[in-house]
C-alpha cells in the first residue's frame, strides 16, 4: 500500500484539477447518505454515521440529506460542490490519502473525517463497513468476504500512517 501511496501522490502533483473534478462526483452518491431499512441495522447507522455526517455538514457548510431508497437527493448535489474548496486545499499528501480512502471506503465524507484526524483508521473502518459486519455478526463469516474486509482495514492503518509522516 506504501507504494500505492506513493504512487497516488505522484499523480496527485501532475493531475490534482482531474482527481478533485473525479472526486467531486461521488459526493452525492456518498454511501454514509444511504441507509438501511432494518431497525437494528439504522439503529447502528445512527450511533456510527449520524455524528460524521453533522461534522460533514458543518466542515462543509452543507445539509446532507439521507435516504433508505436510490433517490439522490438535489441538496447532496448542492453540498456536496463545497467539498471542492476542501479538497483543493489540502497538500499532496492528503489528497493522495484521501483518494485512496475514498475510493477504499466508498465514501469521500468518511474520508474527509480521517484525513483531518476526526476519526482514526479503526472509526473508519467500522463505519465503512458497518453494514457488512452488522451483517457478519447476524447471519455469521464468510472466510472470503473476511479477508476482504482485513484488507481494507490494513489500507486504512496504512493511509493512517501514511498521513502521520
Amino acid at each position: 500500500m506504501s507504494i500505492q501511496l506513493e504512487q497516488a501522490t505522484a499523480d496527485i502533483k501532475m493531475y490534482r484539477t482531474e482527481i478533485i473534478d473525479k472526486l467531486m462526483k461521488y459526493t452525492a452518491t456518498d454511501m454514509l447518505l444511504f441507509w438501511g431499512t432494518d431497525r437494528e441495522l439504522i439503529a447502528e447507522q445512527q450511533k456510527y454515521w449520524e455524528p460524521l455526517l453533522k461534522w460533514a455538514e458543518k466542515e462543509f457548510d452543507g445539509n446532507f440529506k439521507k435516504t433508505h431508497g436510490l433517490d439522490v437527493s438535489e441538496e447532496n448535489l448542492q453540498s456536496g460542490y463545497r467539498l471542492k474548496a476542501f479538497l483543493e486545499r489540502l497538500s499532496d499528501r492528503e489528497l493522495a490519502a484521501y483518494y485512496l480512502a475514498a475510493l477504499n471506503m466508498r465514501s469521500v465524507l468518511l474520508a474527509a473525517a480521517l484525513v483531518k484526524k476526526q476519526i482514526t483508521a479503526e472509526q473508519a473502518y467500522g463505519a465503512a463497513y458497518l453494514e457488512q459486519l452488522f451483517q457478519e455478526k447476524k447471519w455469521g463469516k464468510d472466510e472470503d468476504a473476511a479477508a476482504k474486509l482485513a484488507e481494507r482495514k490494513k489500507e486504512l492503518y496504512e493511509i493512517e500512517d501514511f498521513l502521520k509522516q
